[in-house]
């Protein structure tokens, strides 16, 4: 499977910006509930260990990835991917966050390929400069699919 095939149909979105990083989670993981792939008692585990533990899911700067355990509402294996024009902060000491790809693993092995694939295109700088400054979601698509 190709990186792109994790991603639903309409899970890829550029919006102007988020009120919150609460909003920002939503906005993330909204494809995958509209696609089944997740529940709400999955979203609501992100934002409540997110209070708890900080936001864990940050990959790099300006790069988050929100999931929760499989355990916590995911149904079956998905990713999306919401870019924000102005990025959201998550907390005093954290970068701010412009780019965020939500993540649903139905179990504890389903989306180590995705994540692999996921890992070695922001490896590389250039791919990361260029997802952060598209322009359109066809072209986050674009991007996606060299991987």
């Amino acid at each position: 499977m190709r990186l792109i095939d994790y991603f639903p149909a309409s899970s890829i979105s550029i919006r102007p910006s988020a009120g919150s990083w609460q909003q920002a989670i939503d906005f993330s993981m909204e494809p995958l509930l509209k696609h089944r792939c997740i529940n709400e008692t999955y979203i609501q585990s992100i934002k409540y260990s997110t209070i708890n533990n900080g936001p864990y899911y940050i990959l790099a700067p300006g790069v988050a990835m929100p999931h929760a355990r499989p355990e916590c509402g995911a149904l079956k294996t998905g990713l999306s991917l919401t870019l924000l024009n102005t990025p959201v902060e998550f907390g005093h000491a954290n970068e701010p966050v412009s780019l965020l790809i939500g993540l649903s693993a139905a179990d504890s092995t389903s989306h180590i390929d995705a994540i692999q694939a996921l890992s070695e295109l922001l490896c590389e700088e250039e791919n990361l400069s260029e997802l952060l400054s598209a322009k359109s979601e066809q072209q986050l698509a674009d991007i996606l699919a060299r991987a």
